[in-house]
């Protein structure tokens, strides 16, 4: 039998299941993915079509004929529309156009005439995965579920490649156990009457940035309304982060207009010269009706906390442990406040604002703009001028760039110019990481960079797509630890809709060294008042991580002692724990630790929650 995690199904939120064909071998197999508590949607003919944990807000279910369709998570559809969708549904594909107009983020299950249609988000937020259980393929929302099925353990060589900083494409996607298959993002999983043929349906693609700001900011506005009323329509109360910012600002105000009563949420930084707290109040004298809650700035708990006793179960490492009692602290007072759901603003930097690498391509097709816009970047960003130069004269294909940087991963840190104006950030490993794990990541990356092909064609575009998936994969986990702390997370900005309207804009119009965030500041115009408009930063809180390095040594000294991924040689425990006795030495600046933390925690926590494990060598 395979066992859930104590925390499954705890709360709306935290939906997850198994989809399964209408044969007899896929029953017997849904058998062992029930127990107590599981739920069961059923094909016509009795067998079992889904299996998992949701509650009832979380999924709309209908049954027509030979069809049937589920969308599980936020959504604002009706049953009687998803039957008149089923009622016409004659092809499984026709459910690209379907899937592309609903508001919300959700995942997709659809069966017709024996086959299976599975899909989550373009955004990365929902993910499938699949893998061959007895015979039958299964669909699933969490690898970790499917591993339990196949009794597999988490694979070495894929240990050592999440202990690259960054992770790059399309390594990011691999499940950390071999034997089960993820799903792009921007494709749906089909499964054919047999249960066992599968493929993976292209249902997505960027849309081409050609709107104007002036074109564009209306639609952004609708989208991100849209998403906000996709989760606050049903009234009640419903808390947000008001941190001053005008992603997490622009939000709240939205909420406001909404039938829900609103809590606003400000975590004042530590930092003296943070001025979150004053636009925060600024924001809030322009909503009378909402409850402004402001914590105690030395209350908020720092970067590191408590890492030794995280027990969430989670797919795959993720940075997000760092900030994870950052994130969940402030839940359980929003639950006394009355709050069913926590809206955040994470993602606006993502959508609202775009990368620079845009001005690679921008440069060849209009170079005397291009030119004046990068005089205003590098004065921004005081990029060197050769430096300057050189990345821009870098035309190197993605599996090229990709390969020369599985021979470059003990190099020091790359030049910001040359990561803002290129594919991304170079993968880097570092001095604790051991040969043996330098090897394993080299080999993924030459393996990787024969077939490698970039997110997009437009460097620029390609890395706002990556800076998305990498930001969703955090996110992912988060909401599923929020819903677990009582009060489920929503982040607006990361849906679907949201996401097609921003990158619909010119980059030209979207990133400027001249105005900061045009589009979201636009398309806010009228909604959030003028004086909240013009903030033109943003607080880095670096006191808040540079604290809790310093205070949570200790933590960091136990982390690793008795490393696993000391045991399975892949770190120089000795060199980590020295580090741990040195929180104020350069070498932790830029969150060099996090790719190594995480996969620390993460080992631990699969041990906490499933018991020892041995990774498998590949």
């Amino acid at each position: 039998m395979t066992e859930l995690h104590e925390s499954a199904g705890t709360g709306p939120g935290d939906a997850h299941f198994t989809v399964f064909t209408d044969r007899e071998d896929a029953a017997a197999v849904a058998r062992s993915f029930t127990h107590p508590g599981t739920r069961i949607l059923q094909h016509a003919s009795g067998r079992p079509w889904m299996v998992g944990q949701w509650h009832d807000e979380e999924i709309v279910t209908v049954r027509v004929g030979h069809a049937a369709l589920a969308v599980i998570g936020s959504c604002p559809v009706d049953a009687a529309e998803l039957e008149r969708r089923a009622g016409r549904l004659r092809d499984l594909a026709e459910l690209d156009a379907l899937a592309r107009s609903l508001p919300g983020s959700f995942h997709l299950v659809a069966a017709l005439d024996g086959r299976l249609r599975v899909q989550g988000t373009a955004s990365g937020l929902r993910l499938v995965f699949h893998a061959p259980i007895g015979g039958a393929q299964v669909a699933a929302s969490s690898a970790d579920v499917l591993a339990a099925a196949l009794g597999t353990e988490p694979d070495e060589e894929r240990l050592a490649v999440r202990l690259l900083w960054p992770v790059p494409h399309p390594l990011a996607e691999a499940p950390m156990w071999r034997g089960i298959t993820a799903v792009s993002p921007q494709d749906a999983l089909i499964v054919s009457p047999d249960g066992r043929t599968v493929r993976h349906s292209r249902w997505w693609t960027p849309p081409e940035p050609v709107r104007t700001l002036a074109d564009g900011s209306p639609l952004v506005r609708e989208a991100l309304a849209a998403a906000v009323d996709a989760r606050t329509r049903q009234g009640g109360v419903v808390s947000c982060d008001l941190s001053g910012g005008l992603d997490s600002t622009s939000i709240c105000f939205l909420a406001d207009r909404s039938p829900a009563r609103v809590v606003g949420s400000t975590w004042p930084g530590r930092d003296p010269a943070d001025t979150d707290l004053y636009w925060a109040e600024q924001a809030a004298r322009s909503m009378p009706d909402i409850d402004h809650v402001v914590w105690d700035a030395d209350a908020s708990p720092l970067v590191y906390t408590d890492l030794l006793g995280i027990d969430d179960l989670l797919d795959e490492p993720t940075i997000g442990v760092m900030d994870r009692s950052r994130v969940l602290h402030h839940l359980p007072a929003m639950a006394e406040r009355g709050s069913r759901l926590h809206l955040t603003g994470i993602g606006g930097d993502h959508v609202a604002w775009c990368s620079e690498a845009y001005y690679h391509r921008l440069l060849r097709t209009r170079p005397l703009f291009a030119l004046r816009q990068l005089r205003g970047f590098r004065a921004l960003w005081q990029w060197p001028l050769g430096g300057t130069a050189r990345a821009l004269a870098d035309s190197r294909p993605y599996g090229k760039w990709l390969a020369d940087s599985s021979g470059r991963l003990r190099d020091p840190l790359p030049a910001t110019v040359s990561t803002s104006l290129g594919w991304g950030m170079p993968p880097r490993l570092f001095d604790w990481v051991t040969p043996d794990a330098e090897r394993m990541a080299q080999r993924a990356l030459r393996e990787a960079a024969v077939t490698a092909v970039p997110l997009h064609p437009d460097r620029g575009l390609h890395t706002d797509l990556e800076q998305i998936l990498s930001c969703t994969r955090i996110i992912r986990q988060w909401d599923r630890m929020a819903a677990r702390a009582g009060v489920p997370m929503a982040s607006p900005f990361l849906d679907d809709r949201v996401i097609e309207a921003c990158l619909a804009v010119r980059p030209s119009e979207r990133v400027t060294p001249w105005q900061y965030k045009p589009l979201l500041t636009t398309a806010m115009s009228g909604i959030v008042p003028d004086a909240c408009l013009r903030r033109t930063n943003k607080a880095a809180a670096s006191m808040d991580a540079s604290n809790g390095l310093r205070e949570h040594r200790a933590d960091l000294l136990a982390l690793w002692e008795g490393s696993r991924l000391e045991q399975l040689g892949l770190v120089d425990g000795a060199a980590l724990r020295r580090l741990a006795q040195r929180p104020a030495t350069p070498e932790l600046r830029d969150a060099i630790l996090y790719s190594t933390i995480a996969a620390e925690v993460w080992l631990r926590s699969l041990h906490r929650t499933t018991g020892p494990t041995a990774p498998a060598s590949s």
